[in-house]
């Protein structure tokens, strides 16, 4: 017999400032359900799972829920007015007798239920609102970005934890690594519309690229077929010298059709500006301490990082990471030993508190108030690695819309908080960047485009991160903080980190200095490598120039076939000549590359 949905949405409309959020959007979930809820920063992801829990009523439509099942949502801003104390606000709910279920689950959380209210960060008292949902236990249990604020092993033992439930859940999260190990089904909201796949995030991007590309597709068919009934009402009616209405009217048709089409959302137009080289030796530290109310944090470390590094500090939240970065930058001195930073750097930073963002001022203001993005005399542009920009153009490259610019930042969610930093530091030219939690609150498209920059930026990077999948995408080094004052480093990303812990001594450079990225000796449990990080990349994304080369050397061919065309437009025949000679020339030489890569990898 089969059972009853958790529960099922029918039709629902919701308009927020005018602007339709969702429109006639149904959707079920079904017991046992994992579910991945998918969608650029912006699409109305949050407010949807709030409409699931209850919490936001929509304009038309039904919201139910079968009887005797309980939701659960995990609130991103929980209002603890009332509780004295976190485990008072997590053990709420619960029946009398019950309370060592918040203690088991803050044990794996890692967060202390005897911290004050009054005094709680905002990440314990995001933990404190998923150890509430957990300890309730709810048949559908609704998690709103539930990694943010945790680190990686209190990440993987809220996996386990989710992975042998056998309660349905649907999950919002910028991890990769999270949403493929635990989701079998996929919604993805779209321009307003919700789709869903019955397979896990993993195989999300091939879908997503199907339907866009089936769409493309479809409105190239509609844009020529608009364009042929356009030249016959011209042409048509001149002949005949009588209008066919119904024809007319159906053109008209077309081109409400076509209008009708919303435009999808670009990625955001992010460029990283490589200034002047540093010199070959960047950071230079020997014998780091550091204690904090008496707790040792760091103990006799030593690094060389050289320019072109990519270095990623990993740990638990509360060992260190943020202040070794800070030492190793120069902004925090260490009680013994010393930092050298080297020549020619250019430093551009990336703050997980957000400290460089004036939460009451506006986009505007915030853009226009940094003395390193000041145009003299210019209210309304700002200095874009060098070239002035009106304020608004380049707030839109960032995916802001003009009503936006004049907006207070506290009004921005997460994910656009973290792309007006990411605005603010990618106008200066820089050579070190300093990257502290900058995937919290990301889209999956704008991850990709940062991954992308960084694998390209010809500087040196200093990355802490609880992404497992970003770490091993952009980490050629990884400085594992293991409590204790212990910090140890290991080749590579946070999977080469797992496998060479227990199996391999770590890298020593406090004694033997480091060599440059290209001559570093490979870890001893895994095969040499022959290609640098950057030849990795370069050979992940030839095969894509190379298609895209071949494309548009077809487009010329045919665009030159036409045999009246010199005579008709020497101008055009000229340029397009010019232009596939060029392309011609850039595909043979993609061509040789790859193969030279290729052939190198292989040995």
């Amino acid at each position: 017999m089969a059972r009853a949905p958790l529960l099922q949405l029918s039709d629902i409309s919701l308009t927020f400032g005018g602007d339709p959020v969702f429109a006639d959007l149904s959707l079920v979930v079904q017991p046992g359900d994992r579910v991945a809820l998918v969608g650029r920063n912006g699409s109305g992801k949050s407010t949807l799972m709030k409409v699931m829990a209850g919490l936001v009523e929509a304009d038309h439509g039904t919201r139910v829920v079968s009887p005797g099942v309980s939701v659960g949502y995990m609130e991103q801003h929980p209002d603890l007015t009332g509780f004295a104390t976190l485990g008072d606000f997590a053990a709420s709910t619960l029946e009398p007798g019950e309370e060592y279920r918040v203690e088991q689950v803050a044990e794996g959380l890692k967060f202390n239920p005897g911290v004050s209210t009054a005094t709680a960060s905002g990440g314990e008292r995001r933990r404190a609102a998923l150890a509430k949902l957990l300890a309730e236990a709810p048949e559908l249990m609704l998690l709103d970005e539930p990694t943010n604020h945790l680190d990686i092993e209190a990440i993987q033992w809220l996996e386990a934890e989710l992975s042998t439930t056998r309660a349905g859940f649907v999950l919002i999260s910028h991890d990769r690594a999270f949403l493929n190990a635990l989701t079998r089904a996929t919604l993805w909201i779209d321009r307003g519309r919700v789709r869903r796949q019955e397979e896990g995030f993993a195989k999300f991007e091939i879908w997503r690229d199907k339907v866009w590309e089936d769409e493309d597709v479809a409105r190239h068919k509609l844009d020529r077929k608009i364009k042929a009934e356009a030249r016959w009402a011209v042409e048509g009616i001149s002949a005949r010298r009588k209008r066919n209405q119904g024809r007319v009217r159906a053109l008209g048709e077309l081109r409400k059709e076509r209008a009708a089409q919303i435009k999808r959302q670009g990625t955001a137009a992010m460029a990283l500006d490589t200034g002047p080289k540093s010199g070959r030796k960047v950071i230079e530290a020997e014998g780091l301490s550091k204690t904090f109310d008496g707790r040792t944090i760091l103990r006799d470390f030593s690094i060389l990082v050289n320019r072109g590094e990519r270095i990623a500090l990993v740990g638990p939240n509360g060992v260190g990471k943020t202040t070794l970065l800070k030492m190793l930058i120069g902004t925090e001195a260490p009680d013994s030993g010393r930092v050298k930073l080297g020549t020619g750097i250019e430093m551009a930073v990336f703050d997980q508190n957000r400290a460089s963002l004036m939460d009451d001022a506006s986009l505007w203001e915030n853009l226009v108030g940094d003395p390193d993005m000041r145009v003299s005399g210019k209210a309304d542009q700002v200095l874009v690695r060098g070239t002035p920009k009106h304020v608004v153009g380049y707030l839109k490259e960032f995916l802001f819309d003009e009503r936006q610019a004049r907006a207070p930042v506290r009004s921005l969610s997460g994910g656009e908080k973290a792309r007006l930093i990411l605005a603010k530091i990618m106008a200066k030219t820089s050579n070190m960047l300093v990257l502290d939690e900058p995937t919290n609150d990301l889209d999956v498209e704008t991850l990709d485009l940062l991954q992308e920059l960084i694998g390209e930026y010809d500087g040196t990077v200093l990355l802490v991160s609880h992404d497992r999948d970003f770490l091993d995408r952009v980490a050629t080094t990884t400085i594992a903080m293991e409590g204790d004052g212990r910090a140890t480093i290991y080749a590579g990303g946070w999977t080469d980190y797992q496998a060479q812990r227990g199996d391999a001594a770590p890298t020593d450079r406090s004694k033997a200095k480091s060599k440059p990225k290209a001559e570093a000796k490979p870890a001893p449990t895994k095969p040499a490598e022959t290609l640098s990080f950057t030849e990795k990349h370069r050979l992940e994304k030839l095969p894509a120039e190379i298609e895209r080369l071949e494309a548009e050397i077809g487009k010329l061919e045919a665009l030159l076939s036409d045999a009246d065309l010199f005579t008709r437009e020497p101008v055009k025949f000229n340029k397009a000549t010019e232009a596939l000679v060029e392309r011609q020339e850039k595909l043979a030489a993609a061509e040789e590359e790859w193969l030279t890569l290729a052939e190198k990898a292989e040995t």
